[in-house]
């Protein structure tokens, strides 16, 4: 009995020294043989974006590469941003690939398909060898994590140029079809006269500028509505109100700001902003 109990006392100590020689010893033998025990870590910071290829894509596309394929492994992943009309070039890939949007909407189609629209937070599975294309609406930027893995060294295939008509079909009445595709505000406020004004507009101020991390969404929204009270721009704060309540803000945080306005801008500017919010903004 007291052979048992010492020995019940003593099984901890055995079980800890035992698992404790265990480790070291793998991790001997792993030092050993030259193997790496870390994990490796590829920092933001030694990615370098890059523009996206005119060969293979239509208007302004960035792509920030995340990781290559690494023997055995095959798959290698980037984040795509495309600016509002942006699209890839119809291609496929060998062992298809997945699409995680994580900003804004877009819309994707395969060969003799309709034209689905995708929007933030979507996963999208294209098969193996399906022929498609996908990019921004004309309307919005989109930015989705590409992953693929390779065969022979290729991940994908490029093929022809998505046409503007193409592009701008209207797709058939099926689930999740997207409308058709409208020209974005800037284009039909100003494409008629002022072309360029309107694509720096859309590639530049919304796909750039309002793309930049440094701030929100919500953030850059609430700045650029104070701009545009202070400088009793009714025109402009219409649309920008309307965005402001898709980006975060609330009714009454938009009232605040034009109240705490009145005294830096002057009344009659928070007066006429009062006057956009009404017709803007639904009453509660």
């Amino acid at each position: 009995m007291k052979h048992a109990l010492l020995l019940l006392l003593l099984m901890p100590v055995f079980s800890s020294s035992f698992a404790e020689t265990a480790g070291n010893e793998l991790n001997a033998s792993a030092n050993a043989a030259g193997h790496a025990v870390s994990a490796t870590i590829l920092r933001s910071a030694s990615r370098t974006p890059y523009e996206a290829p005119s060969e293979h894509f239509t208007g302004k596309a960035r792509v920030v590469p995340l990781f290559s394929p690494n023997a055995p492994a095959r798959a290698s992943a980037a984040y795509v941003t495309f600016a509002p009309g942006a699209r890839t070039d119809w291609h496929t890939h060998p062992l298809g690939q997945t699409l995680v949007v994580t900003e804004g909407s877009g819309l994707i189609q395969f060969w003799d398909g309709p034209i689905q629209r995708i929007e933030r937070g979507d996963v999208v599975s294209i098969p193996p060898g399906q022929k498609h294309w996908h990019g921004a609406s004309a309307t919005a930027a989109m930015t989705h994590l590409a992953i693929q893995e390779q065969v022979d060294g290729k991940s994908v295939a490029w093929l022809e140029k998505v046409t503007d008509s193409q592009y701008r079909i209207r797709p058939s009445a099926k689930e999740g079809a997207a409308p058709a595709v409208q020209p974005s505000r800037a284009q039909q406020l100003m494409g008629d006269f002022a072309p360029k004004l309107a694509e720096l507009t859309d590639n530049v101020l919304y796909a750039e500028i309002w793309e930049r991390p440094g701030l929100s969404q919500r953030d850059r929204s609430l700045v650029t509505v104070s701009a545009l009270i202070a400088l009793n721009r009714p025109d402009q704060l219409r649309s920008h109100l309307a965005l402001a309540t898709k980006n975060g803000l609330t009714h009454e945080e938009l009232a605040e700001a034009i109240t705490h306005l009145a005294f830096y801008s002057g009344w009659p500017s928070a007066v006429s902003a009062v006057s956009v919010a009404k017709e803007v903004l639904p009453a509660k």
